[in-house]
């Protein structure tokens, strides 16, 4: 009897293991408890809200559950209901203003949180727990069962982000609702919509009106952006678009209903090039310049200094560019309600200031022998200017050369360095590194995917910690990926490169340090793979690629291979054949042979081929050493 009942527990436990694999929540909860049993939904169930302030998130529960089961259930204020969402009259301090808790069992699902956000948030979690054929746009015969859980939850930290880059790449409004729509399905909060650079001015500005008339539209060009031609004066411009401010209040209004906080970005004093095409006068050579549609406009070096081929830049000596700003920023002012607006401030060239009679007149006048402090100055006059209509300025690092303006947050991207220079000045900070969370980097290996500027693996963005070691956290406010699209043609594409590795990153933001395990995140992770795969949504399959580098070892190639994936087997050939789960198993570096070789590795799982085939020539194995 004994050994009976050790054999029942034992088989009990394991079943509850099962169950908690297959809840499968991204970003992962605070707390989870799980019991025995779930809870069927049919379409005799009922969708009750309490507090008039929940009825759109009930609403949206109820579509978002009609479409692919086919009922037609209906959110009422009730206080009985299978499921149920309800705002709390005495606020739980712990799940302040984000957080829920969600108790499921066989009679329904009760949702409750503080704010109407935790609400939100909530039901994110509650579709996450049904089968994943409830991402499916049509009605599906499945069995719709919510397993028992008891979940509590709230976000680690309050700045949890995305950045589309429409300016190289133009979006249509009805895009840029998508992309907003699946980015809260992973409790993301923050949309920073990248509006003006080289490449396009993308927002209407009534008093300016060539910024979109000449700004907005570049000449066609196909191929790798950066290695295109140059525009010809005799070639029209067709290429782009813009939104009006109609489009913005619309688009707003639509992120604010998911809890979504839109915050702009209008890039100067760099990055103006567009702005130029429309005002030439604003630069310090008052040359015409075009809206460039991806052409190598720049020498970049080694050490991280570029020189610029076109002018760019507005003149920081130049009233009239202050003038302009101040209408600008009064428009941008009035379509965004947030209180940030980023004005970029990166990758600024200062050559043609340096060179710049009235550049070098106002230098004279502040007393500095350094063009680098102009970049300081004009971020003064700009804070100056958002603070007139009650805004907070936010840029890229480079905002910390030439002297800080008091009142600035400073977006960290070059790095953390910027950021924790700025935290310990007591500045708030935005974490968003490039070796953790650019998006538009090569996430596979640079024989698969299309190359770019650097790589970032999921794994490697799931490993970042946005609070650095010496920093208080209370100047960190959190993170976000960004998503530039210089080599980003259209929206599918743009869900390849954010995902999974958003997916990954919106864990690093919300769910808790101590809870962070890539192993079981991985998991979850093919787990949405299937989830997007109903949903028709593209995402990157990199994490199945083989990892393959070298090393040199007493003047010997050496063959190194990983993969992020735990469970995954590593099979290689070097004597041009193609390999299969016979050939050669990697499990430990393999010194290679002299002679003109060609490595081939093909990840397995389970004896059948996952991912793509890696193959590399001897000399592209030298060339990796060190990677």
């Amino acid at each position: 009897m004994k050994n009976t009942l050790i054999l029942m527990l034992a088989l009990f436990t394991n079943l509850l293991l099962a169950q908690k694999m297959q809840l499968n929540l991204i970003p992962q909860p605070a707390e989870i408890q799980e019991f025995a049993g779930s809870f069927a939904l049919t379409r005799t169930a009922t969708i009750g809200y309490v507090g008039a302030d929940a009825k759109p998130v009930a609403e949206m529960l109820a579509e978002k559950l009609n479409v692919p089961t086919g009922y037609t259930l209906v959110a009422k204020p009730a206080r009985n209901a299978n499921l149920l969402l309800s705002v709390n009259t005495t606020p739980n301090a712990k799940l302040g203003e984000e957080g829920y808790t969600l108790e499921a069992s066989t009679n329904g699902v009760i949702i409750s949180a503080n704010e109407v956000a935790g609400l939100f948030y909530g039901v994110q979690t509650l579709l996450q727990l049904l089968p994943k054929e409830i991402e499916s746009a049509k009605a599906t015969s499945v069995n719709w069962n919510i397993p028992a859980v008891h979940i509590t939850d709230y976000p680690r930290f309050g700045w949890r982000g995305l950045m589309l880059d429409v300016s190289r790449h133009f979006f249509t409004k009805e895009e840029v609702k998508k992309y907003i729509d699946d980015m809260v399905r992973y409790k993301y909060n923050t949309f920073h919509w990248h509006l003006t650079d080289d490449n396009g001015w993308r927002i209407e500005i009534k008093s300016l009106p060539k910024l979109t008339e000449v700004g907005a539209w570049r000449v066609e060009r196909h191929g790798h952006f950066g290695d295109r031609d140059d525009v010809r004066p005799d070639e029209k411009s067709t290429v782009g678009g813009y939104y009006t401010q109609d489009d913005i209040r619309e688009i707003v209004k639509y992120a604010a209903e998911r809890h979504v906080t839109i915050v702009p970005e209008i890039d100067v004093p760099g990055h103006s090039m567009a702005a130029l095409a429309a005002y030439p006068e604003l630069s310090c050579t008052d040359q015409k310049v075009f809206v460039d549609p991806g052409t190598n406009f720049a020498d970049w070096y080694d050490n991280g200094t570029f020189k610029m081929k076109v002018e760019n830049t507005l003149n920081p000596s130049d009233e009239k560019v202050y003038e302009f700003l101040d209408k600008v920023f009064t428009e941008v002012a009035q379509l965004f309600p947030n209180p940030y607006i980023h004005v970029g401030g990166d990758e600024c060239y200062k050559g043609y200031w340096k060179e710049d009679p009235g550049c070098q007149a106002l230098m004279k006048q502040l007393g500095t022998h350094h063009v680098e402090d102009l970049q300081g100055y004009f971020m003064g006059r700009l804070e100056k200017i958002l603070a007139t209509k009650g805004k907070k300025l936010l840029g890229w690092d480079e905002i910390l050369e030439g002297g800080l303006s008091p009142g600035a947050t400073v977006m960290s991207w070059r790095g953390v360095k910027g950021g924790i220079e700025a935290a310990q000045m007591g500045h708030e900070v935005v974490m968003t590194p490039t070796t953790f969370a650019y998006l538009d980097y090569t996430q596979g290996d640079p024989t698969v995917d299309p190359p770019i500027y650097a790589r970032l693996r999921c794994q490697k963005s799931y490993s970042f910690e946005p609070v650095p070691d010496g920093v208080d956290a209370k100047y960190i406010l959190g993170g976000q990926g960004n998503l530039w699209t210089e080599q980003v043609p259209d929206q599918r594409y743009a869900y390849y490169m954010t995902y999974p590795r958003a997916w990954a990153l919106s864990e690093v933001y919300w769910s808790q340090k101590k809870d962070k395990n890539w192993d079981s995140f991985s998991k979850r992770m093919e787990a949405h793979f299937q989830r997007s795969d109903v949903a028709g949504k593209n995402y990157s399959k990199a994490v199945y690629d083989p990892i393959v580098t070298a090393e040199k070892e007493a003047g010997e190639l050496v063959l190194v291979m990983a993969s992020e994936i735990p469970d995954l087997d590593l099979y290689y050939t070097i004597d041009d054949i193609m390999p299969d789960n016979f050939s050669p198993k990697y499990s430990a570096p393999v010194t290679l042979p002299e002679g003109p070789i060609t490595v081939r590795v093909q990840a397995y799982r389970n004896g059948a081929p996952i991912g793509h085939l890696i193959t590399l020539k001897r000399q592209e194995l030298e060339e990796r050493v060190g990677w």
